[in-house]
């Protein structure tokens, strides 16, 4: 998925658009939580991971925000200011525009000129949508982006987990993903600017043993949660 869009990514999520969740749902059924569970729960840990480096932001760019999922939890978990959703799927952003935008949120198909300035850029479960050999000019845009110093939180779904396979197995839109190994992750981002602050992974537990998700924190280092995140920051030299 590039950030102008392919034809076929951006058909391939129209399609989907009205029917989203219920899709979506049915994956995530196996881990008996909805979506905003998974939303809040990877800004949860974000914060945290931010304020162990001594990092905040102001500006944010949801990058693959799709129709706005993640979007109240930028206010509510990292208190942002403002918020770029970017998504090249018109169909999925009119949804976002609808329930989540105003005074501080926007949404469009890609960032403005004179859009180089944010603090955090953030991206869920996109990468794998996006053809290997794209991966690096998507990465390129991303960097562009940032402020010197800006950091990036890429989330991806975890290879090791066979419950994560088999959610996005039940999935239509995940049928041609192409999942990226943490090790590939870190790889790509030191290669298209950025260094690696940090490799945590979360979501270990379903429902049925929510009693032990608490102990989860200690967990992060654990490859084997259902999905994982790297953090980097933007190199400047």
């Amino acid at each position: 998925m590039k950030m102008d869009g392919t034809q076929e990514t951006k058909a391939e999520f129209d399609e989907f658009a009205e029917d989203y969740d219920e899709i979506l749902g049915r994956g995530l059924r196996l881990s008996g939580e909805g979506k905003e569970y998974f939303a809040e729960g990877r800004m949860r840990h974000l914060r945290r991971v931010l304020a162990s480096h001594g990092l905040g932001c102001g500006k944010a760019l949801d990058f693959g925000c799709g129709t706005g999922t993640a979007t109240p939890y930028f206010f509510e978990e990292l208190g942002v200011e403002r918020l770029l959703g970017v998504d090249p799927s018109e169909r999925s952003l009119e949804q976002a525009r609808a329930r989540w935008g105003g005074e501080k949120v926007a949404f469009a198909t890609t960032a403005g000129e004179g859009e180089e300035d944010f603090d955090l850029a953030f991206c869920n479960g996109v990468f794998h949508h996006i053809a290997p050999q794209e991966r690096d000019g998507a990465l390129r845009w991303i960097w562009r982006r940032l402020r010197p110093g800006g950091c990036f939180a890429f989330w991806e779904n975890n290879p090791w987990n066979p419950l994560t396979r088999l959610a996005m197995a039940r999935v239509p839109f995940d049928a041609d993903a192409v999942l990226v190994w943490p090790r590939e992750a870190k790889r790509l981002l030191e290669r298209n600017g950025f260094e690696v602050l940090a490799t945590d992974f979360v979501f270990f537990f379903p429902r049925f043993a929510g009693s032990l998700r608490p102990i989860e924190p200690w967990l992060a280092w654990l490859p084997l949660g259902g999905q994982y995140l790297v953090l980097a920051r933007k190199r400047t030299k």
